[in-house]
């Protein structure tokens, strides 16, 4: 079976190919009817409290709350379900997505399990900074030990009791670089699929900056670049869609090319933590993969669990880069 994010269509030239490798997985993305315009209300009104009331909206329907904390300097927006005293489960999206229910429905999210993981854990699902509605204010570059802080931030700021921190892709990668910068935090740690920044050497660094920069060499991303790489894959032109109609309902027309900078100046190169480092956490950690993962390979996941002083290492069959209900059920096995 071949690895396609959407379909098995084939690209039309090289660029296509590498936006297809970045973000493949092992089936078909069901998406949801989205439009690209912003989603304000009916009238077509965009302000901020428009916006968060349609979000606030959806989270009610699906029995979760949408709250913020201010935390690191910047007001952190978050998805709450279950409650005390409950053991307490952050959630870190990947990359280019949110917390916001339009993802839902893909295999990109955490958003489908919210219930399920609900009935044993409080769960705090984030926007991570720059993405959904989660702005970075201030300016300044944004860095994934940046990142890394926020998530320390907003455990302190809820006070929460050494939570459980589980991330997919680059909320993997967030989550680990938290557990290294700041030990005794945590009280258990799940990376899924989230290894390749972690590899000064990893193929998915120029790859990344061809895809969303134009070059191996780019400094910065090109949203022009993205929008033609994109929709020269038919099936690609959904989930960018998906894109812009999550972070421009956010931040206002646009605002995805916003979302897309952050993006691409934390993941453009090696952060300055290695596979070594992990041998520095002291807490039970869980590598999480699918055997299809070629964006996360099973060999990369296996060196990066030998460096854990307390690792257990999953690998799910017939699975690429998506977040699954085994790869879920994984998850709450391992936190008891």
């Amino acid at each position: 079976m071949r690895h396609g994010l959407v379909s098995d269509y084939e690209p039309a030239d090289e660029t296509s190919t590498k936006v297809r490798a970045f973000t493949r997985s092992a089936g078909p993305v069901p998406l949801p009817n989205v439009s690209s315009h912003p989603q304000g209300d009916r009238e077509g009104n965009n302000d901020e409290h428009h916006r968060d009331h349609d979000w606030r909206r959806a989270s009610r329907t699906a029995a979760v709350q949408t709250k913020s904390v201010r935390a690191n300097g910047i007001d952190i927006h978050y998805r709450e379900a279950g409650s005390p005293p409950s053991p307490d489960l952050v959630l870190l999206h990947g990359a280019l997505v949110s917390t916001n229910p339009l993802w839902d429905q893909t295999p990109l999210s955490y958003g489908t399990h919210l219930a399920a993981l609900s009935e044993r854990f409080h769960v705090i699902a984030s926007d991570v900074r720059g993405y959904g509605l989660t702005r970075h204010d201030g300016g300044g570059r944004v860095s994934m030990s940046l990142l890394a802080d926020d998530v320390a931030a907003l455990i302190d700021a809820l006070e929460l009791d050494r939570p459980a921190v589980a991330g997919f892709s680059n909320g993997g990668m967030i989550a680990t670089i938290a557990a290294i910068r700041h030990p005794g935090i945590l009280r258990a740690l799940v990376n899924d699929a989230g290894r390749d920044i972690f590899d000064p050497e990893s193929k998915s660094f120029p790859m990344l900056r061809h895809v969303f920069g134009g070059s191996e060499d780019a400094t910065e991303a090109n949203p022009s670049t993205v929008e033609a790489s994109f929709a020269a894959d038919p099936s690609m032109r959904g989930v960018l869609a998906l894109i812009k109609a999550d972070h421009d309902s956010a931040g206002g027309p646009g605002h995805w090319q916003t979302m897309l900078r952050h993006f691409f100046e934390a993941a453009q190169h090696w952060p300055g933590y290695g596979f070594n480092d992990f041998a520095s956490i002291d807490v039970p950690t869980l590598v999480l993969v699918g055997d299809r993962d070629e964006h996360s390979p099973v060999e990369d996941c296996i060196r990066a669990y030998r460096h854990l002083p307390h690792g257990q290492l999953c690998v799910l069959p017939n699975t690429g880069h998506v977040i699954t209900t085994a790869k879920v059920a994984a998850i709450m096995n391992f936190l008891g």
